[in-house]
């Protein structure tokens, strides 16, 4: 329509080199007919043809495809995050991950203590919900603030390694997960937690691989998290022993995250698992001045020397690594 009026005033324009009088105001009579017709639109804003974001304009007339112009928007703007949060629990272990679909995982918690300080830190990030809840095994320090975010929040699956103690932590665990009707998922290796199916996301259990242990850090569950080319893995206070199984079985260990097994203790990180493992970033989960010395300088210098930069939540606080499944940012709460 517009490229009809413009040649319609071309034409009429064209009539100016008539000699006679009557065929000037004809064509000016002409010319002021179409300025009336097309001009209004110019001159309150509202031309089609120069804005191409009008319906009417360009998107329409097949000058730009929507649909590709707005995926790739998606894309390059808001493409979803996989989020894990390694919570300063002091003495103790807990990480908080939140998923690119919404939904969110929990893997242990901390000591007793801690139980109010993790429950206030999930509410602050805006969830009531914790569809996923990983105990890598009952020892203190790690079920120990589980009750109360149980208690806290509305739970989906819970999941552990099939062990037990008669401490009254983990009596008091088992009452919080009945009194939400649950029931414990065994935990062992090649557990299949989730998968996207598109390989994707996918959270697999790499132990435990035996059913029985001497020492109950070896019944720790092991969890690797793929997300598109970053990986996290997670080792609850796993033990030489269990590393050696994992290894033994051929495990894809490979990651880019590591958190540290037993708190950086000496009785975990072998030299040749913390080789496999190639971490860039190796994070230790521990109190500040602990009675048990951890983390040992030994297994910092172990990580540090296999190219890993360790990140000690008694210096940093609360450590949060965020992914797109391409790159990784990480922020910690201390300097």
């Amino acid at each position: 329509m517009k490229n009809t009026v413009h040649k319609k005033v071309d034409n009429n324009r064209s009539c100016r080199t008539s000699k006679t009088l009557y065929r000037y105001f004809a064509a000016l009579t002409a010319f002021l007919v179409c300025f009336s017709l097309c001009g209004c639109d110019r001159i309150f804003g509202n031309d089609r043809y120069d804005d191409p974001y009008y319906d009417g304009g360009y998107y329409n007339d097949g000058y730009y495809d929507d649909d590709y112009y707005y995926d790739d928007y998606q894309t390059s703007q808001r493409v979803p995050n996989l989020i894990s949060h390694y919570i300063d629990v002091g003495q103790g272990d807990c990480e908080f991950i939140e998923f690119p679909d919404g939904e969110t995982m929990i893997i242990d918690a901390g000591p007793s203590e801690s139980g109010s300080n993790v429950v206030r830190y999930i509410r602050n990030l805006g969830y009531d919900r914790i569809d996923y809840v990983v105990i890598t095994h009952p020892h203190s320090d790690h079920i120990g603030g589980m009750k109360k975010v149980i208690d806290a929040f509305d739970i989906g699956a819970v999941y552990m390694p099939k062990v037990e103690t008669t401490t009254s932590t983990y009596e008091n665990l088992l009452k919080a997960i009945q009194s939400k009707n649950k029931k414990i998922k065994t935990l062992k290796a090649k557990t299949r937690i989730f998968d996207s199916g598109d390989s994707s996301l996918k959270v697999e259990t790499l132990a435990p691989n035996s059913t029985s242990y001497e020492d109950l850090n070896d019944y720790s569950a092991v969890l690797k998290i793929t997300y598109g080319k970053v990986r996290l893995l997670y080792m609850g206070d796993a033990e030489t022993v269990s590393e050696r199984e994992i290894l033994k079985k051929n495990y894809d260990v490979s990651a880019d995250i590591v958190k540290v097994g037993h708190h950086g203790s000496s009785s975990s990180s072998s030299k040749n698992f913390v080789n496999k493992v190639g971490a860039q970033y190796a994070i230790v989960s521990v109190g500040a001045d602990n009675d048990y010395n951890h983390p040992s300088s030994q297994i910092v210098s172990r990580w540090n020397k296999s190219g890993a930069q360790v990140l000690r939540t008694d210096k940093y606080g609360d450590i949060v690594v965020t992914t797109n499944g391409d790159k990784f940012d990480i922020d910690t709460e201390k300097e």
